[in-house]
């Protein structure tokens, strides 16, 4: 069963945060806001936040240029996970993918189903990595970055979560590039 471990020290993480949207702006991005809120409060850092409008090419650039950067560890997008046809955030972050975290998919899925029901067959909500940073793309409801944060991240990000976490194998994301 997972749980926290209190004799461990909490490890603030950098995240990014990309909002990728046509329709919104600054002043109306209630998920980004959503995800800002949850990630602050539970003491991690804003390393950037950035709005897009649905546009693959400029989607998989802005995620490449914070996977370069190394004051980003984690980049978690909102947007642009549906069915429609300008929906290419999931596509767009598979550009830029060393490996693919598919039990994220099975694992939102599984929470969103608590939540809307067979409705959460409609997201496409992703995880990877690239460059030893963690990728996520989220539905662009409040209510899904609540979930995914919430349900997923938050302990996943975590140093203290037990079993495991993805903090504590940063240091292994590139140790295949050390091997020569």
């Amino acid at each position: 069963m997972s749980r926290i471990d209190e004799t461990k020290d909490f490890i603030p993480t950098r995240i990014a945060v990309l909002t990728v949207s046509d329709s919104r702006t600054a002043a109306d991005d209630r998920s980004g806001d959503t995800l800002v809120q949850r990630l602050t409060a539970a003491g991690h850092l804003l390393a950037a936040r950035h709005l897009l409008p649905d546009d693959r090419a400029a989607i998989a650039a802005q995620l490449r240029a914070w996977v370069a950067d190394p004051g980003i560890d984690v980049i978690i997008s909102t947007g642009g996970t549906g069915l429609t046809g300008r929906d290419v955030t999931v596509e767009a972050h598979r550009d830029v993918y060393e490996k693919e975290i598919e039990a994220f998919a099975t694992v939102f899925t599984i929470v969103s189903m608590q939540k809307i029901g067979t409705s959460a067959v409609q997201s496409r909500a992703t995880g990877g990595v690239a460059g030893g940073t963690y990728l996520f793309a989220l539905p662009g409801s409040p209510g899904a970055c609540r979930d995914a944060w919430d349900e997923i991240l938050s302990l996943q990000l975590d140093y203290r979560h037990r079993p495991c976490n993805f903090v504590e194998i940063f240091p292994r994301l590139e140790e295949h590039k050390r091997r020569k």
